[in-house]
């Protein structure tokens, strides 16, 4: 849920930036800023954790860190989707499906009790599915939805 913190924070700063120095509140522009620097953040972390991320993938994908690297480079181009507007609505539908997706990934990694961080298998496993990325992928899609399709 750590992650959800630079969402929200990004946000705020950005809603209170735009009320100071525009005169009102731009949720729209701050919502995608927020989701934009959220998915930033996680795409540029395939990177950084790659063997831990090649480890989530389920083990019937071949070609794992391709695809480590391939979903990297979707979170950084979606990111940079979401602040073009001519691209936002397209960007949040993909990145709705990308989210629905990945979260697969998540069940597998919980399973294996994947520690994304050290690359090894001592990771919370499955009552972190339950209990904290289940909420964090409905609050992504939720917020995706409304910042990127429905005030678009």
């Amino acid at each position: 849920m750590k992650l959800l913190s630079i969402l929200f924070v990004t946000f705020i700063i950005a809603l209170v930036g735009t009320k100071l120095l525009q005169g009102q509140w731009n949720f729209l522009f701050s919502g995608n800023l927020g989701m934009a620097v959220f998915i930033l953040f996680t795409g540029f972390a395939h990177f950084k954790f790659q063997k831990g991320m090649a480890m989530m993938i389920p083990d019937f994908i071949p070609a794992k860190m391709f695809w480590v690297y391939a979903t990297g480079i979707i979170e950084i181009a979606a990111g940079i989707g979401l602040m073009i507007p001519a691209l936002r609505e397209t960007t949040a539908i993909l990145l709705i499906i990308f989210y629905v997706l990945v979260f697969i990934a998540n069940i597998n990694s919980s399973r294996k009790k994947v520690n994304l961080f050290k690359g090894d298998y001592t990771g919370p496993g499955m009552s972190y599915l339950y209990k904290k990325r289940l909420p964090m992928q409905i609050i992504l899609i939720a917020w995706t939805w409304y910042f990127g399709i429905y005030l678009n």
